[in-house]
């Protein structure tokens, strides 16, 4: 059924592309800049290319057992050494979340990740096809990733001047309490971290309040009480103690924390000819096995937190897993069709409503009208 858009944009993400950078990442990106611009790329037999590159989350697997290998001992093995790589964490860098696109832009990061519901704050049409609602499980998300890419990936190419090496996926992201639930509606009043509008969009027709707060402070905010619940990835939220500090995990996907590895496109241009087919033939299947492992951990967080046998990789936890109810699932979908879409068209204007139509309304089964005309 069409969906108009009804609501305003929400404050929380109404940062503009152009707003000043934090100083925390200017300074710890001073260095990253003298050797972005110093690195000059060698010809086939000459001096050894080094590209600097900032990843995703520095303390969650996919950084640990993905990212930082292939960059640091796989690309050098894959290029007999020509390609040397350093690769820090955007938070270890200083950088915040809203930030990494901006900083790709302007050369400052050349290689780097950016999660696509930070790009929201820019650019709300690229964070589309990772809704919050849109994609109850895996297999619709490859779905709507592979219907929505293409498109993707030629706007970040000519809007942003970001060439799209990679999309990676996060663990699905569920919703860890301190105090019991038995169904999402025993949110209601309830303080809840997110790390998105869109998660707040989906979560607000349940009664509760978001709670917008980076992935590094979500263990003293539940702790000191400051929120009451956190949605985050199951395994990565393990891999926190998150565990430790709260007592329920409902375990349906909100969404499932997709994030574009991409590169400047003055800095991809500039790389040997041989350097680029190496990394566009080896970045896929680095994403490919990212992915796997994500689903992986998706399964494997529900064993760990409630301390399952199913568990090989954490230390088992205590606590009580929720599933989805019938309500529950009903539920979602109206928030979805009421709440989510509107807003991220609102944010949107009327230019994403012919893009959502024709890629994703497909997947969804939710239509877009066009916004009315001011008066």
């Amino acid at each position: 059924m069409p969906v108009r858009p009804g609501r305003p944009p929400h404050a929380e993400t109404a940062r503009p592309a152009g707003a000043a950078l934090g100083w925390g990442a200017l300074c710890a990106l001073s260095l990253l800049t003298g050797h972005a611009s110093a690195q000059a790329p060698a010809a086939s037999g000459g001096a050894p290319v080094h590209i600097k590159v900032v990843g995703g989350l520095g303390d969650v697997p996919q950084f640990k057992n993905f990212e930082e290998p292939f960059w640091r001992k796989e690309l050098p093995a894959l290029t007999r050494g020509q390609v040397r790589a350093d690769i820090v964490a955007f938070d270890k860098a200083g950088i915040r979340s809203h930030e990494a696109m901006r900083l790709m832009q302007l050369g400052v990061v050349p290689f780097g990740s950016a999660l696509l519901t930070a790009i929201m704050v820019s650019d709300p049409e690229l964070a589309a096809m990772d809704l919050a609602g849109l994609n109850p499980d895996m297999a619709t998300l490859k779905r709507s990733v592979a219907a929505f890419r293409p498109h993707f990936e030629k706007t970040m190419r000519e809007r942003h001047g970001i060439e799209v090496l990679a999309v990676y996926v996060y663990p699905a992201q569920v919703t860890f309490c301190s105090r019991p639930l038995k169904g999402l509606s025993d949110l209601a009043g309830r303080r809840v971290r997110i790390s998105n509008a869109t998660q707040a969009d989906l979560i607000r027709p349940f009664g509760a309040v978001p709670v917008q707060t980076e992935f590094s402070q979500v263990v003293s905010q539940v702790r000191n009480g400051n929120v009451d619940c956190a949605v985050t990835g199951s395994m990565s939220g393990h891999a926190i103690g998150l565990h430790e500090v709260t007592s329920h995990l409902h375990s349906r996907a909100i969404n499932w924390g997709l994030s574009m590895f991409g590169a400047n496109a003055a800095a991809w241009n500039a790389l040997p000819t041989e350097v680029r087919t190496t990394l566009k033939t080896s970045l896929p299947k680095l994403e490919e096995a990212i992915w796997a492992d994500a689903l992986r951990q998706h399964q494997e967080g529900a064993a760990c937190n409630t301390g399952q046998s199913a568990c090989k990789t954490g230390k088992p936890g205590q606590m009580t897993e929720v599933k989805a109810s019938v309500a529950d699932e009903e539920k979602l979908r109206a928030a979805f069709r009421t709440s989510v879409l509107p807003s991220w068209l609102e944010r949107c204007g009327n230019r994403c409503v012919p893009v959502w139509n024709e890629l994703l309304a497909p997947i969804a089964g939710v239509q877009a009208e066009s916004l009315p005309r001011p008066r």
